[in-house]
C-alpha cells in the first residue's frame, strides 16, 4: 500500500496536492510519503514479533538524511557499503551499534572509520580483507567485530545484475572455503567473531531461495559450533521484492513465518537488511512534459526527467507505472490512450523511462508521476550531460519539506579548478 491517491482526479501525496508541490519546487523531483515509509518499516519489523532481531535498513536504496533519521526513530539500524554511507548514517543519528558494514571492496580508510566509530560488525568478504582489518585494528589497539559473508551458491531467480549469491558472483566467501577462514580468524589477536552473513540478491519474489539459503547457513553454523566458535548474529541480508508490474512478491509476514520456522534451534539474533521493500513504493519521481513528437513509427513523450535521474529502466529494462498528476475526467475509453515512449533530454538512445507503453495522451506542460521510484532512484542518479540532480521532497500529513535542494549549475563545478598553465 501507499499514500499516493487521486482526489477529484488530482494525485495527492497524503493530504498534499502534488501539483502544488511542483509549482513550489519545480521539476523533476523525488517525492516521498512519511506515512508510507513508517507503515512499511513497522510492517516489516513487527512481522518478526518476539524473535530476537534487528532491522538494518539498506542505505544504498535511499540514503537521504531525513529518511534515515525517520527509520532511526522507529528503532532501525543501517546496512552500509561505504564510508560515505557510514557518515550519512551517523549524521542521521543512527546508533553505531546498529550499523553493519557490508561490501566487497572496503578501503583501509573505511575499515578504520568503521572501527573507531564503534559499529556493531563488519561483514568481511575475503581473506585479504580479514588481514587488512587485523592490521588496522592492531594499529588502533582495538578489536574488530566481524562476521563473514558466505556465498551459498543459491539461485535467487532475479535479474542477473542484482543476483549476488551464486558461485560466479563477486560477493562473499564460498561456503566450502568459509570454515577455514573462520578458524583462521579465531586465532587472530585483534579480531572477534560475532556472526555469519549472507545476501543472495535483490528483488526476490519467491520465498524458496531464502529458506534454501537459511538451511545451508544453519548447517554451516552447526559446523562452526563443533569448533567452539559461537555465533551471536545471523545476518540474512535483504532482497525481498516489490510489485513494479505484475510481480507477486510474498508479504513480509509470510516471509517472516518461513524464516522463523527455519530458524528453529538457532540461538542467535537475526539481522535483516531490507531496502527496496521499505522505500520503493513510498517514493515517486515527478516530471513535466516538455514536448510531444510523432513520427511514422513512434509517439514520443519528451519529459524533463531522464536516465540520469532514474537509471533503472535503462540499466535493467525495469518497469515503472506512469500516471498523470491530473487526470482528464472528460476523456474516457481507448480514444484517450496512446502507445508511446517516455524519453528524456539526454543524448543517448537508452535514455527512456518507458517504451511502447499504453499511456494517457499527455500534452505539453502536463505533469506525470513515475511510480515505485523510492528505491534506487535518487541514489543511482548522476550528473551525466551536466544535468543538476533533482530535488527530494518529504510529505507528512498536509505539509511538505524539501529534504534535498535541487542542484544548480554552480554546484556542478564547485569542486573543479583550472590549473595555472591554462589561465
Amino acid at each position: 500500500m501507499h499514500h499516493f491517491i487521486y482526489k477529484d482526479n488530482e494525485l495527492y501525496c497524503e493530504s498534499v496536492a502534488i501539483a502544488d508541490i511542483a509549482k513550489a519546487v519545480g521539476t523533476p523531483f523525488y517525492l516521498y510519503s512519511s506515512a508510507t515509509l513508517t507503515h512499511h518499516f513497522n510492517t516489516f519489523d513487527k512481522s518478526f514479533g518476539e524473535l530476537p532481531h534487528m532491522t538494518c535498513f539498506a542505505v544504498k536504496a535511499c540514503s537521504n538524511l531525513a529518511i534515515l533519521r525517520l527509520f532511526s526513530t522507529l528503532g532501525g539500524g543501517a546496512d552500509i557499503v561505504s564510508g560515505g554511507e557510514l557518515y550519512r548514517s551517523l549524521k542521521a543519528g543512527i546508533d553505531p551499534r546498529r550499523i553493519i558494514f557490508s561490501g566487497v571492496g572496503k578501503t583501509e580508510e573505511e575499515l578504520r572509520y568503521g572501527l573507531v566509530s564503534g559499529i556493531l560488525m563488519f561483514n568481511v568478504e575475503s581473506e585479504q580483507e580479514l588481514e587488512k582489518l587485523q592490521q588496522v585494528a592492531k594499529e588502533q589497539d582495538l578489536v574488530a567485530p566481524v562476521s563473514f559473508r558466505i556465498n551459498p551458491d543459491v539461485d535467487p531467480k532475479t535479474h542477473a545484475y542484482i543476483s549476488t549469491g551464486l558461485a560466479k558472483n563477486k560477493f562473499g566467501i564460498p561456503i566450502e572455503q568459509a570454515e577455514k577462514t573462520y578458524l583462521r580468524a579465531r586465532d587472530m589477536s585483534h579480531i572477534k567473531i560475532l556472526g555469519v552473513s549472507c545476501h543472495i540478491g535483490s528483488q526476490l519474489t519467491e520465498i524458496s531461495p531464502f529458506t534454501e539459503t537459511l538451511h545451508k547457513v544453519k548447517l554451516f553454523i552447526n559446523r562452526l559450533e563443533k569448533h567452539g566458535i559461537a555465533i551471536d548474529y545471523l545476518d540474512l541480508g535483504g532482497g525481498l521484492g516489490v510489485r513494479y508490474q505484475d510481480e507477486k512478491p510474498p508479504h513480509p509476514q509470510e516471509y517472516a513465518r518461513a524464516l522463523k520456522k527455519e530458524m528453529a534451534g538457532l540461538e542467535c539474533t537475526l539481522i535483516l537488511e531490507p531496502g527496496r521493500v521499505i522505500v520503493s513504493n513510498a517514493g515517486i519521481l515527478i516530471s513535466q512534459v516538455l514536448y510531444t513528437k510523432q513520427t511514422e513509427t513512434k509517439n514520443f513523450i519528451i519529459v524533463d526527467a531522464a536516465m540520469n535521474d532514474l537509471a533503472r529502466p535503462s540499466l535493467y529494462g525495469a518497469h515503472h507505472d506512469i500516471l498523470p498528476v491530473v487526470r482528464k475526467a472528460e476523456k474516457t475509453g481507448a480514444e484517450s490512450l496512446q502507445i508511446a515512449d517516455v524519453v528524456g533530454p539526454i543524448c543517448e538512445t537508452g535514455d527512456f523511462l518507458a517504451r511502447d507503453r499504453q499511456l494517457p495522451a499527455f500534452e505539453q506542460g502536463n505533469l506525470l508521476a513515475i511510480m515505485t521510484s523510492g528505491a534506487y532512484g535518487f541514489t543511482m542518479s548522476s550528473n551525466y550531460n551536466s544535468r543538476p540532480r533533482a530535488a527530494e521532497v518529504l510529505v507528512k500529513d498536509d505539509q511538505f519539506y524539501i529534504i534535498r535542494a535541487r542542484e544548480n549549475y554552480e554546484t556542478l563545478i564547485r569542486d573543479e579548478s583550472i590549473p595555472e598553465f591554462l589561465e
